[in-house]
């Protein structure tokens, strides 16, 4: 049976000669040993005192449990030697300890903390503790000292004194601490801007449609191509999003198998790493010939990445690392370096960073106006977040962050309790996106931030609308009958809209469509088969909605009244679409299905009103049938419908032809998805 943790710290202490049997035998008498009324074992240990296992006192009654300091007459026999052999084991054992975790030597860390406390103050204040027992009641090889029991006494108190230092460095970070929610509110300078100006119109090949779960089950696939490397290697799951010759793209380093797999692939290294494609979907595995990657994360030794790094920088703090490859595809390892601006533990944020050759080691401190532009995961992602949401919180001050909240805002929470945030390529650089909402995380937005990772340059823009799970359990909704999931949401610019641009998934993980999403309108849902296809949809839902897809400008409606002197139908990527021509007007008019399912209704020389949306486009799309006051009534005019039989089995076919193309135009299920 395994043993229980406490278990095996009873063990570890009666290992020590700590007696742990249910009675502990440090008398006031200083026999250090004898029970009440009873000697030591003739033949036990120094650190045995009295009856063992629980045993009773000669006079029958169970001995009073107290500390047990019998282990110190230890110390008091040992020679000089032992002592200096000792303190050899203790340097080594600790310098081991060292190497093996490497917490960075600065007070600003609490892994330094955690362990000074734990090798240093904790041995410290025990050792000390003991002396001054030892000399208090004196042992057999000590006899009793009142001067050096309250020396070491005292000198105990400082691995305490310097435990409470730390102590008091952590309180003085609190947020509550007078003049601490002014500073955490200005870790992060975030700019107002306007979107329209400062988001360029969306460039269809640039735009990221898979996100990193995707991107995983690619490169895996990928790798099963290679089958020298497959038994061997495996595909870190990193996989960095970064901007490569100007297209978005994931990389992940290949790892070590397993621990056998390292020990005979030691010498040659990682031979490459996953690259895919985030636009084209393509993913393929880079080989590196001659130079082979030698520090990573999947090293256990010398050159593990955290290890080599650390250890060559010792007093600095690391934050999350990422791998990432330069211009000329050559891997690096992004070492970003923690700085504390808040008593001791707070306001973290990052002032250098190390760049780490993956195949060499060689590694570049530089600071952050210096890093290289290829260089583009500087600043964690939940660190720039966390970062905002303290601007959020404590602008107006710590009072008001929990008390009236006014103006308090918050970053989107995301979903499954993780944070909520993207990627989009901006400048060449990655940006963080993140929807803000109000302090009491409603349903909506009140606009969102984008966060450069490389320089923090933040930039906040207002725009009301649907939080993030909000625009996806909308799309997922037009295609609830194919239970696609949607992926967490990328902000794009269409026509000067903000919109929300998303990939449906189905069950094993793959893409199957596409949604764009309306921020201000999120009922207003496009879904495609590709890319083309959905932008053409949601073009199409913004301009009934009064925006000219050209410029992006609101267009004012116009009304026609006239007879009908032509008309023909088409099915374009499974909607019907009416061509309508009036007398007397040289426009072409586009009525599409279902959102114009009464035109069905009109033939050749039929009257008719509509209204449309002024543009240059042609054929113009319609809006709805109707006179001005009825417009989106869809309601044909008294009298419109045609009685001729030409006119009635043109209506016939019609309305055949909208039952089998209607569906798509909000993007339902298409033909693809009937049987």
């Amino acid at each position: 049976m395994a043993q229980s943790g406490f278990d095996a710290l009873i063990e570890a202490l009666k290992q020590s000669g700590i007696n742990v049997d249910g009675r502990f035998d440090a008398d006031s008498d200083g026999s250090g040993g004898a029970g009440a009324g009873g000697a030591a074992a003739p033949g036990g240990s120094p650190f045995s005192g009295g009856a063992r296992g629980g045993g009773r006192s000669a006079g029958g009654v169970p001995p009073t449990p107290h500390v047990d300091f019998s282990f110190g007459d230890r110390f008091a026999t040992w020679s000089k030697k032992m002592f200096v052999a000792a303190a050899i084991v203790v340097v080594v054992v600790a310098l081991a300890a060292y190497w093996w975790f490497h917490p960075p030597i600065n007070i600003h860390s609490t892994d330094t903390w955690m362990f000074v406390a734990v090798f240093i103050l904790l041995p410290l204040f025990v050792f000390f503790q003991t002396k001054s027992h030892n000399y208090k009641q004196g042992t057999s090889k000590v006899s009793p000292n009142a001067g050096k029991a309250k020396t070491f006494k005292l000198v105990s108190y400082v691995p305490v004194a310097v435990a409470l230092l730390g102590v008091v460095g952590a309180v003085a970070s609190f947020s509550f601490i007078p003049g601490n929610a002014a500073r955490y509110a200005n870790v992060l300078q975030t700019t107002d801007m306007d979107f329209a100006e400062d988001i360029q119109e969306v460039d269809y090949d640039q735009i990221p449609v898979i996100d990193r779960a995707s991107a995983i089950l690619l490169g895996n696939r990928e790798m099963g191509s290679i089958p020298e490397y497959v038994s061997q290697f495996e595909v870190s799951t990193l996989y960095s999003q970064i901007n490569y010759q100007g297209h978005p793209v994931r990389v992940s380093p290949l790892a070590y198998a397993d621990l056998f797999k390292w020990f005979t692939n030691r010498e040659g290294g990682i031979p490459a790493y996953a690259l895919v494609d985030m636009t084209t979907q393509d993913a393929e595995i880079v080989r590196l010939g001659d130079s082979p990657i030698h520090y990573s994360q999947s090293e256990p030794l010398v050159r593990n990445i955290d290890r080599h790094v650390q250890l060559k920088y010792p007093f600095y703090m690391f934050d999350e690392k990422s791998f990432e490859i330069d211009d000329n595809g050559h891997p690096w390892w992004i070492c970003p370096v923690q700085t504390r601006t808040i008593g001791l533990f707070g306001g973290t944020t990052i002032d250098r960073v190390v760049l780490c050759d993956a195949t060499t080691g060689e590694c570049q401190d530089l600071a952050i106006e210096d890093c290289p532009e290829w260089v583009d995961r500087v600043y964690p992602a939940e660190l720039l977040i966390e970062q905002y949401n303290w601007s959020g919180k404590y602008k107006n001050g710590w009072l008001n962050s929990f008390l009236g909240q006014e103006g308090v805002v918050r970053t989107t929470p995301g979903l499954d309790g993780r944070l909520g945030y993207n990627y989009i390529a901006k400048d060449d650089d990655v940006w963080v996106y993140t929807g803000v909402t109000s302090a009491t995380a409603d349903n909506s937005i009140v606009g969102f931030v984008l966060i450069n990772q490389r320089t923090a340059e933040s930039h906040y823009y207002s725009v009301p609308g649907a939080t993030e799970d909000s625009a996806m359990a909308s799309a997922e909704g037009q295609v609830q009958n194919l239970r696609y999931t949607a992926t967490f949401p990328l902000l794009i610019n269409v026509a000067n809209q903000p919109t929300y641009f998303m990939a449906l998934k189905d069950s094993a993980g793959l893409v199957k469509k596409f949604a764009m999403i309306d921020i201000r309108r999120y009922q207003n849902v496009a879904i495609g088969d590709t890319v083309a296809d959905c932008q053409k949809s949601y073009e199409q839902l913004l301009a009934t909605n009064g925006v000219d897809t050209t410029d992006g400008i609101v267009l004012d409606t116009k009304h026609v009244s006239g007879t009908i002197v032509h008309m023909s139908q088409a099915v374009l990527e499974g909607n019907t679409h009416f061509y309508v021509k009036i007398d007397g007007d040289d426009g072409l008019y586009d009525f599409a299905l279902p959102g114009l399912l009464d035109i069905v209704g009109y033939g050749v020389g039929d009257r008719i009103q509509f209204n449309y949306l002024e543009t240059d486009s042609s054929p113009i799309p319609v809006e709805s049938i109707g006179d001005a006051s009825s417009a989106g009534s869809g309601s044909p005019v008294p009298g419109g419908a045609s009685s001729s039989p030409e006119a009635s089995g043109q209506a016939e076919n019609s309305q055949q032809a909208a039952q089998e193309g209607a569906g798509t135009v909000n993007g339902p299920e298409d033909a693809q998805a009937r049987p």
